[in-house]
């Protein structure tokens, strides 16, 4: 049986190559973007079975009339993937406060949006799937890349309390958390900074630690994406490309072994 999914940034990226693979195989697609025009080949291709919306995720009463409208077309919502959102490259202080803010924004408020906004219609349903596209930076961190780190943080403890207190109505909550993809998350869609010379010595090595193999292939996440969205029990997380699974793996076992080193410490901290 074909599924509603509504995708937010479809326009490129992850977004696009999804949205084609579901409407590919005879699902429907509500594909929302800033820039519609960039949807117009599905449309020409696909015809009646893709919706394409106008939408910017930082305007939450924009969110809710696009959820509004994906429901009355379709008359359901069996898929929301929160895919929006953007790179801000950067030392934690030479951040300026704008940037920190429409960083969280679009990463974090952005997903709670469109989030509070299809929760009536998936609770009504008794099913539904909400997808978050986090980052395995929501889970270990890098340099230079402090407020995204922060924002896909915020989105992983988000979501892991929402697929608590949603489990009952039989929604089911998974995020994913790719590791660097070659789509234009570092390019084209990407903030920078003003550069502060002190920072440059950790700019360089972490562009040089970066090798060849670092990023993986956009393509290679449609099969896994399309398994997650079709599992009757969906993971809460799945990693998507070897440097996510290794580099969590590695973060981890190092977290647990300084817990144990300090755990006199922690259980004296408790008083009794």
């Amino acid at each position: 049986m074909s599924k509603v999914i509504f995708i937010t940034g479809a326009s490129k990226g992850f977004g696009k190559l999804w949205a084609e693979a579901f409407l590919k195989r005879g699902d429907r697609v509500v594909a929302s973007a800033r820039n519609t025009s960039a949807l117009n080949d599905l449309v020409q291709q696909y015809g009646d079975a893709v919706l394409p919306l106008q939408l910017d995720v930082n305007d939450r009463n924009a969110a809710l009339n696009a959820v509004s409208k994906a429901k009355a077309h379709f008359g359901r919502i069996d898929v929301l993937i929160n895919n929006a959102g953007y790179g801000l490259f950067g030392a934690v202080e030479e951040t300026t406060e704008e940037q920190a803010r429409a960083q969280m924004e679009t990463n974090f408020f952005g997903v709670l949006w469109m989030t509070q906004a299809v929760l009536p219609i998936m609770r009504e349903q008794q099913s539904g799937h909400i997808i978050q596209v986090s980052s395995f930076l929501g889970l270990v961190t890098l340099p230079v890349l402090g407020l995204y780190n922060a924002s896909k943080f915020a989105v992983e403890g988000l979501s892991e309390t929402l697929a608590m207190e949603v489990k009952d109505f039989g929604i089911h909550v998974t995020l994913i958390e790719p590791n660097g993809f070659s789509t234009d998350w570092s390019g084209a869609s990407a903030i920078q900074t003003e550069a502060m010379e002190a920072y440059e010595p950790v700019k360089k090595a972490f562009a040089e630690g970066a090798g060849p193999d670092a990023w993986g292939k956009p393509e290679a996440t449609v099969a896994p994406i399309l398994q997650v969205v079709d599992s009757q029990i969906p993971p809460l997380r799945l990693l998507l490309g070897k440097v996510a699974y290794h580099g969590v793996k590695d973060a981890y076992a190092q977290r647990l072994a300084s817990v144990e080193e300090w755990k006199d410490v922690s259980i004296a901290a408790h008083g009794h």
